[in-house]
């Protein structure tokens, strides 16, 4: 709650925070319902809108309890909801078609096509892709009609919000649950695929994936002027100091412009918290200018050197002023930060003396990492403090033999409130327009300020002041209830809300998939591995490559197979026009486009005739996501990897979509803009990526030694799990689920191809034998290392 304050005494205008259910920060301290009545009580009285996080992807057995929480939230007049899940978005606006909400994030909104789609749901604002430049931004902006919000400030993600299955493959923990780990901020080394070798020494251990933190407080009028009206300060997991230090600085720059922002504010900015900034994609920051590659958390300022190191102190020369209960920080020969609090203070340009912490030298740095003074100034901008004052007008009637009348007018309300009693005749002491006007301008608690006041006092009245007090107090609190509802939203009553439930939770049963009509599909990278298959062995191919891609396209079809045309989880303004005219090129052969972006869904479905395959970056988590994206077009979809098989069963259940999950591949477990080798060859930008000779070939070996393949391909790099998800010993209770086709995703293989194919083809149609799975499985076990993925395990 003290983070909210912060927020609100500081100038925001809206704060967006997470309840105790259904939140991507289930780690942070989140608000439970009593709470939010308080916060939203707060907020709307000082013209503050509250916007409540309801982002992370929901399982098939926690929609009820999610509608009945987003109705109560609903009550209580929440201004909106941020959400990424498709299916509990559709049910928002079927069961509360008032309540406003906007896209998160995680949604992966990266282009035009995008927003047209979130705009066509009824969302009223979208949370961009962090990658996004401003000028990108401006190209969306001038084509569309949503409102676009923007992050501005605060940690970033080096993966595309929604698409890093990174922490929940390594731990089970999942970011699109609300649970991630934060892998990003561990140490890599980077490594050849070949063997393993360390072959950039100066790269081993080193936090290549975790990037800086977001500081734009410099360059807010070109992020206005793209087109952004909302501007989005990263703190649910800060300190609520942090929240006042930044919310007030972007508040001056907003208010006064960025010009106006002195090197003291910046310096405070630095030292509230950073892990270094950087202007972010917004600007065209690309390789060390993104990654923080030294350090993952707060790196302080540094405020000296170690001079002189005795039997029993160490002796710093100081740079900075330091004070008592200063957090300072200084790193021993063995890389191990050490943390202390002073209890002296010292002035620059002395020597601070502090007991001996083994293994720091002579000429090692220190840092400030907390500054008290700045912590106490923090404090006192939200503590005990109403910076936040609206005028009132208030006219008080106080005549002898009557009740007292007390009338609060503001811009949008008028208020009356008369007393309990009759005023009396005064015996000894009367009443005076000061002492009036006194108790009536007893407000410092309240958000406001009388402006004019006028006093109609007969001489020689009588009222207990207490009376005066309790017209003020009944005034107030009748003003109160009055500004704090903003919404006006129309009651949905028991019985309306339980109808359109139960509308929305009607499903068509669907029936067991037959053994008959089992299928294969297979997705091929490159050329060469699509002229390792044999064509008669699938059902259904994605392709994702582009050359001889006619011919490839024909011999599919000739077979009598079906094609479709595979495409990425990211793709820019340009690459879908080049989509759009591949696509032209084969439109006679091929069946469908497989997609995993939202925009491109948009696009596919606006530009052609096809079948439209919704593939794992669309985060298909429950069976009303499925049926949202049936409804939008949707033929075919393959679920998250992230759902265990009790799972996959309740949602296959319902529908009439053809699903589809993973039997083998490389899951991929981050999606970045970002490339690793960039930090190596010290790129400036992504303007070479496509000639590089650095693109693939490369992996990032993890603290328990798990090497992670990544490759880079139209500027985008995916890394991908250390061994491929393998379940043909699995595959009949994965088919007895429910499923109707078993993809086999190939990324980088280059052998195996043949072997692999051939066994799931020969399974599924009764060719394969016990010994034969068992052969093929302890092949790959032998040859790549194996994993079940989540089908026995799930997520958190």
């Amino acid at each position: 709650m003290e983070s909210l304050y912060a927020a609100v005494q500081n100038g925001a205008q809206a704060v967006y925070l997470g309840g105790k259910l259904f939140s991507a920060r289930q780690y942070a301290s989140n608000f439970d319902l009593e709470e939010l009545k308080v916060a939203v009580r707060y907020a709307h009285l000082r013209g503050v809108k509250v916007y409540v996080t309801a982002n992370i992807l929901l399982r098939d057995d926690e929609i009820e309890e999610a509608i009945d929480y987003i109705k109560s939230l609903y009550e209580i007049d929440i201004d909106a909801l941020i959400i990424q899940d498709i299916g509990l978005a559709s049910l928002v606006k079927n069961i509360f078609p008032e309540f406003e909400i906007h896209g998160s994030t995680q949604m992966t909104i990266n282009n035009l096509e995008g927003t047209i789609f979130l705009e066509n749901m009824g969302f009223q604002r979208v949370v961009l892709a962090r990658e996004l430049s401003v000028e990108e931004i401006k190209y969306i902006n001038d084509r569309s009609n949503i409102e676009l919000e923007a992050f501005v400030h605060g940690a970033l993600c080096v993966c595309y919000s929604g698409q890093c299955l990174m922490s929940s493959i390594i731990g089970g923990r999942s970011g699109n649950r609300g649970r991630c780990a934060q892998p990003c901020r561990m140490p890599y080394s980077i490594v050849s695929l070949k063997d393993g070798n360390h072959v950039f020494k100066d790269y081993e251990k080193k936090y290549v994936l975790s990037p800086k933190d977001l500081n734009t407080i410099e360059k807010l009028e070109e992020i206005i002027e793209s087109g952004i009206m909302s501007l989005k300060i990263e703190g649910r997991m800060k300190r609520p100091e942090y929240v006042a230090t930044v919310v007030n600085k972007y508040r001056k720059a907003l208010d006064l412009g960025s010009n106006k922002i002195s090197e003291i504010d910046k310096r405070e900015i630095e030292e509230i918290f950073n892990r270094g900034f950087t202007k972010g994609y917004l600007f065209g920051d690309f390789g060390d200018r993104i990654i923080s590659l030294d350090k993952p958390n707060n790196r302080g300022i540094c405020i000296g050197k170690v001079v002189k190191v005795d039997r029993n102190k160490i002796y710093i020369r100081l740079k900075e002023d330091v004070q008592v209960k200063d957090g300072i920080q200084l790193v021993t020969n063995k890389g191990e930060e050490v943390g202390l609090v002073l209890d002296n203070s010292a002035r620059k340009g002395t020597i601070l003396k502090i007991d001996k912490i083994k293994g720091v030298d002579i000429n090692s740095l220190v840092y400030r990492t907390s500054n008290n003074l700045l912590l106490e100034k923090a404090k006192e901008s939200f503590e005990n403090i109403e910076n936040i004052k609206y005028p009132i007008d208030i006219d008080v009637f106080i005549s002898i033999g009557k009740i007292p009348v007390l009338i609060i007018r503001d811009d949008e309300h008028t208020i009356k409130v008369e007393g309990s009693r009759l005023v009396e005749k005064a015996k000894k002491v009367s009443l005076t327009e000061e002492r009036v006007k006194n108790q009536l301008n007893k407000l410092t608690n309240e958000p406001y300020y009388i402006e004019n006041i006028k006093i109609y006092l007969d001489e020689n009245s009588f009222l207990p002041l207490s009376e005066l007090n309790s017209l003020r107090r009944r005034g107030i609190e009748l003003l109160n209830e009055k500004k704090a509802v903003f919404n006006n939203r129309e009651k949905v009553s028991n019985t309306v809300f339980e109808s359109r439930v139960r509308n929305c939770f009607e499903f068509e049963k669907r029936e067991k998939v037959q053994i008959q009509n089992r299928k294969l599909s297979v997705k091929v990278s490159n050329i060469e591995q699509f002229q390792k298959l044999d064509l008669e062995k699938l059902d259904r191919i994605y392709i994702g490559f582009n050359e001889d891609l006619l011919n490839c396209v024909k011999e599919v079809s000739n077979k009598g197979k079906e094609v479709y045309i595979d495409t990425g989880k990211i793709l820019s303004e340009l690459e879908l026009k080049n989509l759009e005219k591949k696509v032209k090129t084969v439109i006679n052969y091929i069946n469908g486009i497989s997609v995993s972006n939202l925009g491109t869904f948009q696009f596919v479905k606006d530009k052609f005739n096809l079948n439209i395959h919704g593939d794992i970056g669309l985060n298909v988590f429950n069976s009303f996501t499925s049926r949202a994206l049936w409804n939008m077009g949707a033929s075919s979809i393959s679920l998250s990897p992230e759902l265990n098989l009790k799972q996959i069963e309740e949602i296959c259940k319902k529908g009439n979509i053809v699903y589809e999950t993973i039997g083998y591949g490389y899951l991929p477990t981050m999606v970045t803009k970002h490339c690793p080798m960039s930090l190596i060859k010290k790129c400036n930008n992504n303007l070479n990526c496509n000639e590089c000779s650095f693109r693939e070939g490369y992996g990032l070996k993890d603290r328990k030694n798990k090497i992670f393949a990544f490759i880079r391909k139209n500027k985008i790099t995916t890394i991908y799990n250390s061994v491929p998800l393998m379940v043909l010993e699995e595959l009949e209770e994965i088919y007895n689920s429910g499923v109707n086709i078993i993809k086999l995703d190939f990324s980088f293989e280059r052998e195996g191809i043949e072997t692999i194919q051939k066994a799931f083809y020969d399974y599924i149609n009764g060719n394969l034998g016990k010994k034969e799975i068992e052969e093929i499985t302890d092949y790959c076990k032998e040859k790549t290392g194996i994993t079940k993925g989540h089908y026995f395990r799930g997520v958190l």
